[in-house]
């Protein structure tokens, strides 16, 4: 091969190469449900809101309990949870609410928030086909 051959040679494996790389599939970065006690619900009344977290991947609510312990609440997506009514201004700290919830499995204070019911009676539902 001469020397003008290698170099293009190299430039069309080169393209060839970064044409391939984006094409592939992302792979998927999400983890598993296997940390909470999944389908378990428990239920946590009388918890302040500290913190209602509107973002991506995932929503969460930070809470307190009555003896001033604080609690995680991992959900599901903004984008999921406007489909089932909730919004940016669902929660606002200092409000009390109750919290359906699937623990985490090492026992640490927080799960995966179920659904929320507010003082007023109103619930929000995060799963709603349980």
């Amino acid at each position: 091969m001469t020397r003008f051959s290698i170099r293009r040679w190299g430039t069309v494996a080169g393209a060839a190469l970064a044409v391939a790389a984006g094409m592939a599939v992302p792979g998927s970065a999400h983890h598993s449900t296997a940390m909470f006690d999944w389908g378990n619900e428990e239920v946590l009344q009388n918890m302040t809101v500290e913190r209602w977290v509107w973002t991506n991947p995932h929503t969460f609510i930070y809470a307190r309990d009555e003896n001033d312990r604080r609690w995680a609440f991992e959900g599901m997506t903004p984008n999921t949870l406007t489909r089932f009514g909730w919004t940016r201004r669902s929660l606002q700290p200092g409000e009390v609410i109750t919290v359906g919830y699937y623990p985490l499995r090492d026992g640490r204070p927080g799960g995966f928030n179920v659904r929320v019911i507010k003082s007023g009676g109103d619930e929000l539902v995060q799963l709603p086909s349980r």
